[in-house]
């Protein structure tokens, strides 16, 4: 919106024209995520108080997070307002891309109120069975998946929707481009590819799963915002490469007109996730709950999807890797033993929670894994890496 109107402006007064500059309105994106978020916390937080929307502790887990019962949850809207709005400010409102990953992560978003909501209103743990909430994120994610299988393809949206009513007329088949194959880290010599069925599988578990990702690491007090914002900056800056075509050829990248526009919803999501992180870190004022997690992996599966970095996802987001594997593995064997464990609990951090190991201890190590494997995934698709 701010774009457009500087744009105006700038017909008559040049120095306006700095706006159309994508670093500038990255960093005004950030800058406007985390005033908004700074202003409002302190009244959502008192809003969330008055109604009583408090989050209910499962008495099965660690004892120390018994004192937690009736902090204050759902503050993950306050995450989507900022991102919502400051990219909306500052976006170019013509790019595909971010209308598709706003997309993603209201529709995650809402999912997670709607499941908050029943949490808070019927005191139930649980929230939405597994089935629905499942179900639901299965189907904005397919939806998604569809359109970039073709979006990515073409530089425009000119054809996409043709060339997708085609794809349909034909049988689903069609001869899949370049720029849907996979690249591998370290080893760019090495790209799998995929057809369309396999960017549509790759894409689907990426946003379905980094989504689940998240809101299974989003157990402890600023476990799963502060390595968001980590992740969410490093995309953003592979997106401003991918949308670069001298930047790309050099790193070996596929060119894809229109993913730099990224940068301003991951430089939002930074700003509006660090304005969070001051009311959620240890000990948290309030909790982001499943509307803030699942929007949030959404958002950044979608991202990665865009730009072509699945796998730098994988390595940048390791920690939510591992909390995902530790549910599923504990699954497996307690069903295959018939009851046994192999961790105390399940994900991981509350594992070492039973361990003795404090909230902080916790939260300084899944970190500093974090800034560790960011700075790997960048040493991977570096010109050295080749």
């Amino acid at each position: 919106m701010l774009l457009a109107f500087f744009q105006w402006l700038s017909q008559d007064i040049r120095a306006f024209s700095v706006f159309n500059y994508l670093s500038l309105r990255a960093v005004m994106a950030a800058l406007t995520a985390l005033l908004i978020g700074f202003s409002a916390g302190p009244w959502v937080i008192r809003e969330l108080r008055k109604l009583k929307i408090g989050q209910a502790v499962r008495t099965c887990g660690p004892k120390t997070h018994l004192v937690k019962d009736g902090t204050p949850t759902m503050g993950g809207a306050l995450i989507l307002i900022s991102i919502g709005l400051s990219t909306l400010l500052w976006m170019d409102l013509s790019n595909r891309f971010v209308w598709a990953v706003l997309f993603v992560t209201l529709g995650y978003g809402i999912v997670g109120w709607v499941d908050d909501y029943r949490k808070v209103v019927h005191h139930n743990p649980n929230g939405m069975s597994a089935r629905e909430k499942f179900g639901w994120q299965s189907l904005i994610g397919v939806i998604t998946a569809v359109y970039l299988a073709f979006a990515v393809a073409m530089p425009t949206d000119t054809h996409v929707w043709s060339l997708v009513l085609h794809w349909f007329e034909n049988g689903f088949v069609l001869p899949a481009p370049a720029k849907l194959q996979l690249t591998v880290p370290f080893f760019k010599q090495i790209a799998f590819p995929f057809g369309i069925w396999g960017f549509l599988i790759l894409t689907y578990i990426v946003i379905v799963g980094t989504s689940n990702a998240v809101n299974l690491t989003d157990g402890l007090d600023g476990l799963a915002i502060l390595p968001c914002v980590m992740v969410g900056s490093a995309l953003g800056i592979f997106c401003y490469v991918v949308g670069r075509p001298d930047y790309a050829n050099y790193l070996y990248f596929s060119y894809i007109p229109g993913a730099g526009e990224l940068v301003v919803v991951c430089a939002a999501l930074a700003g509006a996730g660090l304005a969070f992180l001051w009311f959620n870190a240890y000990p948290a004022q309030v909790f982001m709950g499943d509307v803030g997690a699942l929007a949030l992996g959404g958002c950044l599966g979608t991202v990665a999807v865009i730009c072509r970095q699945e796998i730098v996802l994988a390595i940048m987001g390791g920690i939510f890797v591992v909390e995902t594997l530790s549910v599923m593995i504990q699954t497996t064997y307690f069903r295959l033993t018939h009851g046994k464990r192999i961790f105390k609990m399940a994900p991981i951090h509350h594992h070492f929670e039973m361990c003795g190991w404090s909230e902080e201890k916790i939260f300084v190590v899944f970190v500093g894994i974090t800034v560790v494997m960011c700075v790997l995934a960048y040493v991977g698709v570096s010109p050295r890496a080749m």
